[in-house]
């Protein structure tokens, strides 16, 4: 079994100590009830861990480790962005948790159409944190060596712009739709250097938005014979990706 993942700041050199306190010692002693002797993993979240072992546990939040094999972890290609759409807040979270476990490493909240969720001024801000630990905590459990970059709160303007960018740079764009034209296992990803995935809320896109997208090198996509919730659809086409490219491969 894979040890349990701590975030750091910074990872210890091969034969250092560190102290892990704060949230995640108390994670870590309290919660997982983690042991002298016993092995654990140390992150920082940009793709560099440490197996570590716990020579010392102090009061509820506090443990002492000494480094072990250290690693680095290279993005995995290609580069995957979920622009999702604001789904109802209580099922935001649950979509950055399924997608940061099955492997995205960047997540753009969008302010779409038909969002029925609305975010301004400092619920955006509030939002946009939510996310991020969530992202934070899914890498955890899921012992991702990055934790995914979950951007600002954007609108279709922003989207636009990114689609733009990831075309010009020889990206896929696959904006997911029940009515898409495009299968998705007929896509092309072999020299794809990023791939973006465009998903709608509950509402699903709104046409003008495809119109919009599709204008600028965005393809309408239809991933599979079911119509998936919004919040299960970015889980659902990184596993098809990974299944049809080396994303997966260890």
């Amino acid at each position: 079994m894979t040890p349990p993942l701590f975030w750091v700041d910074e990872v210890p050199r091969a034969g250092e100590h560190a102290v892990v306190s704060g949230p995640e010692g108390r994670h870590a002693v309290t919660v997982t009830r983690i042991g002298v002797g016993e092995t654990v993993l140390l992150g920082d979240g940009r793709g560099t861990t440490a197996a570590c072992e716990v020579t010392d546990v102090a009061g509820k939040d506090r443990l002492t480790v000494r480094a072990g094999r250290v690693e680095f972890a290279a993005r995995r290609r290609p580069v995957v962005t979920i622009v999702q759409a604001l789904p109802k807040a209580e099922r935001a979270e649950l979509a950055v948790d399924l997608m940061t476990e099955a492997g995205v490493d960047v997540i753009v909240p969008w302010q779409s159409a038909r969002s029925i969720a609305r975010w301004s001024g400092a619920k955006a801000a509030k939002g946009v944190d939510k996310w991020r630990t969530a992202a934070a905590t899914a890498a955890k459990q899921a012992r991702r060596a990055w934790i995914p970059e979950v951007a600002d709160l954007t609108g279709t303007t922003g989207v636009r712009d990114l689609v733009a960018r990831v075309r010009a740079g020889g990206g896929i764009v696959a904006l997911l739709h029940e009515d898409g034209a495009v299968p998705f296992r007929s896509l092309d990803f072999s020299d794809a250097p990023e791939v973006v995935f465009v998903i709608g809320p509950e509402g699903g896109l709104d046409p003008a938005e495809i119109a919009d997208l599709t204008a600028l090198g965005g393809r309408p996509v239809v991933l599979g014979p079911e119509v998936l919730r919004t919040v299960a659809a970015g889980a659902v086409a990184l596993g098809a990706l990974g299944a049809v490219t080396d994303r997966w491969s260890r």
